[in-house]
């Protein structure tokens, strides 16, 4: 930008902010860059009134103070130093005229609530009293993009991670994290094995019901904290983002449990019911604005076609499981739409998980994988045995040399660039993926 001649311009570097993992900002000044374009800078524009000031202040230290010999001698050199500091000064009396006039405002933003199993958990089971099989705080995990372990199950961010970015938040730390969580970006109730019924893998993970619990603490601290209006508008604009059920469907296959057909559509019905309870129950605490998934191709996940393999299916997946999927995601549609017709103001994205994770399963290449089937990280067929850092009971395993050519890190979970593609669809996506709304309109 070309300034006018009648103004003085002061160079000041800029104050950067970074956010670390743990989602602490850190307030730093940045070291001089080189090349110096690559160095952001910002200016302060000292106007002529400004200018006035300082020339006024130099002719009254004249009268009062007249110059001998040798400051004459010496002023040349000096006056280029004592205009910097009269400038400063002079600036920041500008600053914070300015300051006081306009005060900072924060960007508005609308929170983000996470609510789910593994494909969303940041962590909360660091914190809770559970076994190694129901952690992923070692490496390899994480390895990709924090470079150490943060407990997400993946070797980086996970979908909500994309989400708040793409949203202009901070990564949200688990709600179980130590520390001074303010929440008015949100929090991250999620669990690795949890799931809609009480009993999935109880005593060992934090269910929907519990997760639900910790969102009513929120809700109250907001109230304390901001006031019942200003918490109220809070609640009303944020989005609810929630996975849930795979856990519900898998678990008696882990179990080594004959799996009845039966059972397992009528287990479809009591899962359903206690997802939409609480969905009902995020309504009542001021809740408007819904994103959920539907389960992917369950069935075909590296670890079930393990398990399918040790049964003498080669190169299989396990039908009945992505059957149950699919009722699933059919009964939850229904459900949402139902939703909607009855409570005032409810808006829900929908998006098809299903068919992103499946896509890239059969057409890796497509979407720039070289690896669609086998996981990176684990052991036996599929590399589908859960032995992924070597501490889950099996010690040895495999890792691959280059994770971002595979769809998925481990057994079971997508890998970050994965996880990064889907959720761009997720946020941004057309109707055919995400329904009615996408991430990005219920934000907006």
């Amino acid at each position: 930008m070309r300034l006018p001649r009648s103004f003085h311009v002061v160079e000041m570097r800029r104050l950067h902010y970074a956010t670390y993992p743990g989602h602490v900002d850190h307030a730093f000044f940045s070291p001089p860059a080189s090349p110096p374009f690559s160095t952001l800078r910002s200016y302060i524009i000292i106007p002529p009134p400004i200018k006035a000031m300082f020339a006024t202040f130099m002719f009254i230290k004249t009268l009062f103070y007249p110059p001998t010999e040798k400051v004459k001698e010496f002023q040349m050199a000096s006056l280029s130093f004592e205009v910097i500091h009269v400038l400063v000064f002079c600036a920041f009396i500008l600053i914070s005229a300015s300051s006081q006039s306009h005060p900072h405002q924060p960007e508005k933003h609308a929170a983000l609530f996470v609510f789910g199993d593994s494909l969303y958990d940041a962590g909360n089971n660091n914190y809770i009293n559970t076994t190694i099989n129901y952690r992923s705080n070692f490496l390899p995990y994480g390895e990709t993009f924090f470079g150490y372990p943060t407990g997400r199950v993946s070797d980086g961010r996970l979908i909500p991670d994309f989400i708040a970015e793409f949203a202009k938040l901070p990564f949200l730390p688990p709600y179980l994290q130590p520390g001074n969580h303010q929440f008015t970006y949100g929090a991250n109730f999620a669990s690795a094995g949890a799931g809609a019924l009480d009993e999935t893998n109880q005593g060992l993970v934090i269910s929907l019901n519990t997760q639900l619990t910790y969102f009513k603490n929120v809700e109250k601290l907001l109230r304390q904290k901001l006031g019942d209006e200003a918490a109220k508008k809070t609640l009303s604009e944020a989005v609810y983002m929630i996975s849930i059920g795979t856990n519900d469907y898998l678990s008696p296959f882990f179990r080594n449990l004959t799996v009845l057909q039966s059972s397992q559509k009528q287990n479809i019905h009591i899962v359903i019911g206690n997802l939409t309870v609480v969905i009902k129950e995020i309504y009542k605490k001021g809740g408007r604005k819904f994103g959920l998934v539907n389960l992917g191709s369950i069935g075909c996940l590296p670890t079930m076609k393990a398990i399918k393999s040790q049964q003498g299916g080669a190169g299989e997946c396990m039908e009945e499981a992505t059957e149950v999927a699919k009722l699933h995601n059919k009964a939850l549609s229904k459900i949402l739409q139902d939703l909607e017709s009855k409570l005032k103001g409810f808006k829900y994205s929908f998006s098809n998980f299903y068919a992103l994770l499946e896509e890239r399963m059969n057409n890796p290449s497509k979407y720039g994988f070289k690896e669609g089937k086998i996981a990176c990280c684990g052991s036996g067929p599929y590399r589908g045995r859960p032995s992924c850092g070597g501490k889950k009971g099996i010690k040895e395993y495999e890792l691959c040399r280059n994770v971002s050519e595979y769809v998925f890190f481990d057994s079971a979970h997508p890998t970050d660039r994965a996880y990064q593609q889907m959720a761009e669809l997720i946020w941004s996506g057309t109707r055919n993926t995400t329904g009615h709304y996408n991430l990005k309109e219920l934000f907006n």
